[in-house]
């Protein structure tokens, strides 16, 4: 839209001190006719936007012209941004980016300096160590489904390896220990369910345009969903001192106690699914399921055939 170019040029001026009319009108994709056309709209606006000749010439702002930063203060703008910089390690966004500059062009001249350390002082980093250009593909096609209130279709399959087709109106990404999910309305359960995207394939935009219903997200539903009593089932585990701070990482070190024997026991409580069992392997022989039975039954059972599978690849 016009008016948020005005702005953008406005933003990127300020904090870009000169550019050239055809970088202008390469970022946002229009002639440079149109972009003269945006200078004269701000200058009537009373924006003091100054043309300079010559070789070092362009477009820029009378010196020290800011825009108004209103109520917010330093600190304000600083976790603002060190919040959109942390989030666009994994979901690149045009807008958001944009929005950074928006908030650094407000900052007066004589504090950008520690401004910019301080928005530097850490960065969460959520991106993928694999294949982030499909992830991208996939944020990006619910986005737009999100932003159009239109449905999106894609195969899924669930974590015990079930593939379907579900139709879905889109409400909202989430993401949870390094994962995306998305939070949206399955037209085939007919209710609210959690979808992880890297199970998520051909993901594209249906023709169906939907409403978005009424739901609490603060109150994060998909959590109370997981977290019901009748979807968890207590497990006691044994660990060895070696993988004692990776047992601290997940369940936290008031949760993992000395047994005096030299190993360390903690007390969880899990749903009972596929992905539980692929977690207990994960620690490899470095821990034990005390409890209950037929958990530990079945971890045995899928140690084994793995050892079955190895020794067959051997034979053959």
């Amino acid at each position: 839209m016009k008016l948020e170019r005005l702005l953008a040029i406005v933003v990127l001026l300020i904090n870009r001190g000169r550019l050239q009319a055809k970088e202008l009108a390469d970022m946002f994709e229009v002639s440079i006719r149109t972009i003269y056309r945006d200078i004269d709209t701000l200058g009537q606006a009373g924006i003091p936007v100054v043309t300079y000749q010559g070789a070092s010439g362009g477009i820029g702002l009378a010196e020290g012209y800011r825009l108004d930063r209103n109520l917010l203060t330093d600190k304000d703008l600083v976790s603002i941004v060190t919040a959109l910089r942390s989030i666009s390690t994994s979901h690149t966004n045009t807008a958001r980016e944009l929005l950074v500059e928006k908030l650094s062009s407000i900052v007066p001249e004589a504090k950008n300096e520690d401004f910019q350390a301080s928005t530097h002082r850490f960065i969460v980093d959520y991106s993928t160590w694999t294949h982030p250009e499909a992830l991208q593909q996939k944020l990006k096609v619910i986005d737009q489904g999100i932003d159009q209130l239109q449905c999106i279709r894609f195969a899924y399959c669930s974590a015990e390896g079930a593939q379907t087709c579900r139709t879905v109106e889109p409400h909202t990404l989430v993401l949870k220990r390094h994962a995306w999910y998305l939070y949206a309305f399955c037209h085939e359960r007919n209710e609210f369910r959690m979808f992880k995207l890297v199970r998520m394939k051909e993901v594209t935009l249906d023709t169906q345009h939907f409403e978005r219903k009424a739901v609490n997200l603060q109150d994060r539903p998909w959590q109370q969903e997981w977290s019901r009593p009748d979807n968890q089932i207590g497990i006691t585990l044994k660990f060895h001192s070696r993988v004692r701070h990776l047992a601290e990482e997940w369940f936290g070190i008031e949760n993992v106690l000395p047994d005096g024997n030299g190993y360390y026991i903690s007390q969880v409580a899990f749903p009972e699914d596929n992905w539980l069992y692929g977690f207990i392997l994960g620690f490899g022989a470095d821990v034990e399921v005390l409890e209950p039975l037929h958990i530990r039954d079945n971890v045995c059972r899928i140690a084994e055939q793995i050892v079955q599978n190895y020794k067959l690849s051997v034979q053959t």
